[in-house]
C-alpha cells in the first residue's frame, strides 16, 4: 500500500477502519450465540446477534479511527512506523476528517444500541455507553489507555467479558457462568493481538513516551505472556466442559489450538519488525477459527439433543 496508489472514497475508510481486526468483534458474538442456543436458557431474541455484531464492528472501527488520528497528532505514528500504513500519517486524510469518520461510526453503533437497549434494558444501555466511552478513551482524553500498561486488560474486559456476556444476556435475559468463562477465553486472545501489536511498535512507542505492557515487560517476558494468552482459551474450554458448564461439543474449539501453537512458536523467534504484521493477522485468525469451531460444535449439540 505504501508504494501503490493511495486509496480514496469508500476504499480509504475501509482501509482506515482496519478490517483485519474486525474479527475480534465478530468472534465473541458468535460464541455467545452458540452458547445461548446450546444452553439451558430459552432464547428470547434470536435476531439480537445480527444487531450486536454490527454495533460491535462499528464501535471497533470507530475506536481504530480515533486511534489513527490520535497517534498522528501525539507523534506516535512516524515515518519509521513498522505497522501497516495509517490514513492520517500517510496524508490520505486529515486528523479532523478521520475523527469525524470515527464519530460517524460511533453514532451508527448508537442507533443499533437503541434497539438492543429496548430488548435488553438498562444493563445493555450501560454496557453500550461504556463501550463507546472506552473506544474513545483508549486513544484520547487526558490519560489515554493506549499509552499505559493496561491496554491488554482493557481489551480482555471489553472484547471478552463484556462482548460475550452482553451478547448472551441479550438473547437469554441472564448471564451464565459459561458465558463469563468464554468471555475470558476470547478476551485473552484479543489481548494477545494487542500485545503483539505493541511488541512490534515498542521502540517507536518508547520514543513517543508510551509505557505499554510490552515496553514494561520487555521482549522475552512479552513472549511468555503472549503464549499464556493464546493457550488459556483451550484450557478454559476443557475445564468448562469437564465441569458440565458447556456441552462436550464445545471442545470442537480445540481445532484452533494447532494454529495457536504455530503463532506462539513464530512469535518466539520474531523480533519487532514489519514481518510481525502477518503474525498479527494470524493471531486474529486463531481467535476467529477457535470461536467458529466451538460454535459449530455447540450447534451440532443443540441439534442432536
Amino acid at each position: 500500500m505504501k508504494t501503490g496508489v493511495p486509496p480514496t472514497g469508500a476504499a480509504l475508510w475501509w482501509w482506515a477502519a482496519r478490517p483485519r481486526t474486525l474479527g475480534l468483534a465478530f468472534s465473541p458474538v458468535v460464541a455467545a450465540t452458540a452458547l445461548a442456543w446450546a444452553g439451558p436458557d430459552p432464547v428470547r431474541h434470536p435476531e439480537a446477534p445480527v444487531v450486536a455484531v454490527l454495533c460491535a464492528a462499528l464501535t471497533q472501527a470507530g475506536s481504530n479511527l480515533f486511534n489513527d488520528a490520535a497517534d498522528f497528532v501525539n507523534g506516535t505514528d512516524r515515518a519509521e512506523r513498522l505497522g501497516p500504513p495509517r490514513a492520517t500519517a500517510e496524508g490520505w486524510a486529515t486528523p479532523s476528517q478521520v475523527s469525524v469518520a470515527a464519530l460517524t461510526a460511533f453514532l451508527l453503533a448508537a442507533l443499533g444500541g437503541f434497539y438492543l437497549t429496548w430488548i435488553g434494558g438498562w444493563p445493555i444501555y450501560a454496557l453500550g455507553v461504556a463501550a463507546l466511552f472506552a473506544g474513545y478513551a483508549y486513544s484520547n482524553g487526558p490519560w489515554p489507555v493506549s499509552r499505559t500498561p493496561f491496554g491488554e486488560v482493557f481489551v480482555l474486559f471489553f472484547f471478552g467479558l463484556v462482548a460475550v456476556g452482553g451478547a448472551y444476556y441479550l438473547q437469554t435475559g441472564r448471564i451464565g457462568q459459561a458465558a463469563l468463562w468464554w468471555g475470558m477465553a476470547l478476551g485473552a486472545q484479543a489481548a494477545a493481538v494487542l500485545l503483539l501489536n505493541n511488541v512490534r511498535d515498542m521502540d517507536g512507542d518508547a520514543r513517543a513516551g508510551r509505557r505499554t505492557l510490552a515496553i514494561v515487560l520487555g521482549l522475552a517476558a512479552s513472549r511468555r505472556v503472549y503464549a499464556t494468552l493464546m493457550v488459556l482459551p483451550y484450557l478454559i474450554m476443557i475445564a468448562t466442559s469437564w465441569a458440565g458448564l458447556t456441552p462436550l461439543g464445545a471442545l470442537a474449539g480445540l481445532a484452533g489450538a494447532p494454529m495457536a501453537a504455530r503463532t506462539v512458536a513464530a512469535f518466539h523467534g520474531a523480533t519487532p519488525s514489519p514481518a510481525m504484521n502477518a503474525l498479527l493477522a494470524g493471531t486474529v485468525k486463531v481467535q476467529l477459527v477457535t470461536a467458529l469451531a466451538a460454535a459449530m460444535g455447540l450447534g451440532l449439540t443443540a441439534v442432536m439433543v
